[in-house]
């Protein structure tokens, strides 16, 4: 779990949805588009961050569990039955470097912000501080982030996560997974797609 003012590694304003806005499925899966790379041979995994003992915190888990049963070309590593969170997020990181070769990285995780900020997704390059929210000193994740600002900071951070309303965690949990199902059937048409035109001029090439 992440502060807002603490979260972003990125020199640019991300790209902020509410997650009732009609379209916000549509909007989270063109925003996640524009930031995946170009190179589409390099292998994508989303580290889904927090802990289900959690209310706020089960955001992450709740993703992972949701597209781990759907996805089929990216990697997922985070759910409810295996979360990824403070005592075991150096040896995940350390696991998928030796797993995959030079991934991109997507990290996913609850955040805490102001109050009229509660209910956004943000969507953004650069990584995040896991952690900071509660105080803990974790390494940074990711190429890009998705956050959920799920409460307000301010106070008492711990027990502010501790009583989320479970129905916002859902809610926002669902929108995000959709959004990186569109997205990865897009990326990965794509992803084809250029394949498809690389071997045809490898045959040109070879006649």
């Amino acid at each position: 779990m992440n502060l807002k003012s603490r979260l972003f590694q990125s020199d640019n304003q991300p790209d902020r949805i509410y997650y009732e806005n009609d379209g916000a499925i549509q909007l989270l899966s063109e925003s996640l588009l524009k930031n995946l790379p170009r190179l589409y041979y390099k292998p994508i995994v989303i580290i889904c961050i927090g802990t289900d003992r959690s209310t706020g915190d089960c955001l992450g888990p709740l993703i992972g569990s949701s597209i781990k049963k759907e996805i089929a070309h990216f990697h997922v590593y985070g759910t409810l039955k295996d979360p990824v969170h403070a005592v075991n997020l150096e040896e995940t990181l350390e696991l998928i470097q030796e797993k995959h070769n030079n991934p991109f990285i997507i990290a996913i995780d609850a955040c805490l912000g102001r109050l009229k900020s509660v209910g956004y997704i943000q969507v953004d390059k650069g990584s995040i501080k896991p952690g900071a929210g509660v105080n803990k000193d974790l390494p940074a994740v990711g190429d890009m982030h998705i956050t959920g600002i799920v409460n307000i900071s301010g106070y008492m951070e711990f027990l502010v996560l501790q009583n989320t309303r479970l129905h916002l965690v859902m809610s926002m949990s669902e929108i995000i997974s959709q959004g990186i199902l569109d997205a990865e059937k897009a990326y990965t048409e794509k992803r084809l797609s250029v394949r498809s035109k690389w071997l045809d001029n490898q045959d040109s090439i070879s006649n």
